[in-house]
């Protein structure tokens, strides 16, 4: 029988660790095991009811067949008005592009633009599928810490530091997964003022949260702080966390016109397009009235800030409360060193996320996959109960240790 041969593009990259651990909390319930899952980001709430009903309608009305490359005009004029309305950023038909969910546009664009050699700036804590798409296109992540005491963000000496001839891309997540940090308007202006002098460096803008917002300064994207960048700036949104249509599969991008065309261009070799019944929900979802956002938002923000202060109370952890977005990354400093009941030392935080599933039954994901020890990350994604009771059991294994 002939071996595969597979590409390095493949063999070089992991599997992400977030849907590894999702899928071993699966494994474990399936087992009969207790397991209360923290690792997926996905919002609890169903999609909802109207923009159901607009899909339904489409598929009625006959709409199922393909759209242009960059999306139904339908979509195209929604997303320009929201960037209006929310950003003040004004784009055309031809700085728009959409596909299958904020991850396909966020690896077209670096498809399009890295090749061996260029160097991709990323900040850590990040989103874990950011470095292994970097080294799946060809490129180079260079990962710059940034410290709990600048609550996690990229300060403008870090990233003068960062920058050499061969930077392609600074990658921005506001609010960020997995901290839930979000820059101010000045932070993001004084990052815009070293990108000045560097105008070989792209700016990749994932604002996928910006709607999912608890912070007392307003949501700021570079683009609108720094619309001289504009020509270098990509900004990344969908629909998947704000609206709970993770399954739906529509994210989309502003950016300067080459970029956009290069993203449509490889999306028409790769999929054509979205799904058409996807993007008439889409359409709805970003024009219609967005209380009921609002009101997720609200349910949001009490469980973070409530588990946040459990965690807080447990000897051992301190956690930052996030500015947005629906996750908390504490850190696990104080226990390290620290022994299970069974004599293993907790020696980083993949021991301690370990230590939790099998001792309590948590799932969570261990601070190393996001580029930064030692935290773990927890999604609030889940009802209150829940992470109550995750609480009670987080509490309960910290206490066992000695």
């Amino acid at each position: 029988m002939t071996s595969l041969k597979l590409a390095r593009r493949v063999t070089d990259i992991r599997v992400s660790p977030s849907t590894a651990a999702a899928q071993r909390a699966r494994d474990l319930r399936a087992q009969g095991r207790d397991i209360v899952d923290l690792t997926v980001g996905e919002p609890d709430f169903d999609t909802p009811d109207p923009i159901k009903e607009v899909a339904i309608a489409a598929i009625r009305s006959g709409d199922t067949k393909y759209t242009p490359v960059n999306g139904t005009p339908a979509l195209r004029k929604a997303i320009r008005q929201d960037y209006a309305t929310r950003l003040s950023i004004d784009c055309a038909d031809d700085q728009i592009c959409v596909g299958g969910g904020a991850k396909q546009i966020i690896f077209l664009g670096l498809m399009a633009t890295v090749e061996p050699g260029d160097e991709v700036i990323i900040p850590a804590p990040y989103w874990v599928s950011y470095p292994d798409m970097v080294i799946a296109n060809g490129g180079t992540p260079v990962i710059v810490p940034c410290v709990e005491a600048d609550r996690f963000k990229l300060t403008p000496a870090s990233l003068e530091a960062a920058i050499t001839p061969a930077t392609r891309w600074l990658v921005l997540n506001s609010p960020s997964n997995p901290t839930g940090v979000a820059y101010t308007a000045d932070e993001l202006r004084g990052l815009a003022d070293v990108l000045r002098r560097h105008p070989q460096v792209f700016v990749l803008s994932d604002e996928i949260y910006d709607r999912i917002w608890y912070a007392d300064f307003s949501a700021a994207s570079i683009a609108t702080v720094a619309p001289d960048l504009a020509d270098r700036t990509l900004v990344v949104n969908g629909v998947s966390k704000s609206y709970a249509m993770t399954g739906w599969r529509i994210g989309y991008a502003v950016g300067p016109k080459a970029l956009i065309a290069a993203i449509n261009k490889l999306q028409s070799q790769m999929s054509s397009c979205p799904s058409s019944i996807s993007q008439a929900a889409a359409a709805f979802a970003l024009t219609a009235d967005q209380s009921q956002v609002a009101e997720t938002v609200k349910v949001y923000r009490a469980r973070c800030e409530a588990t946040c202060a459990s965690l807080n109370a447990i000897p051992g952890i301190s956690c930052l409360q996030p500015d947005g977005a629906f996750y908390l990354y504490p850190n696990i400093s104080g226990l390290i060193g620290k022994r299970t009941p069974a004599g293993k030392q907790i020696t980083c935080d993949l021991d301690f996320v370990l230590y939790l599933l099998d001792s309590e039954g948590v799932a969570a994901i261990h601070g190393a996959a996001y580029g930064l020890e030692p935290h773990f990350r927890i999604s609030t994604a889940t009802s209150m109960e829940i992470l109550e009771d995750a609480c009670i059991r987080i509490a309960r294994a910290c206490g066992n240790l000695t």
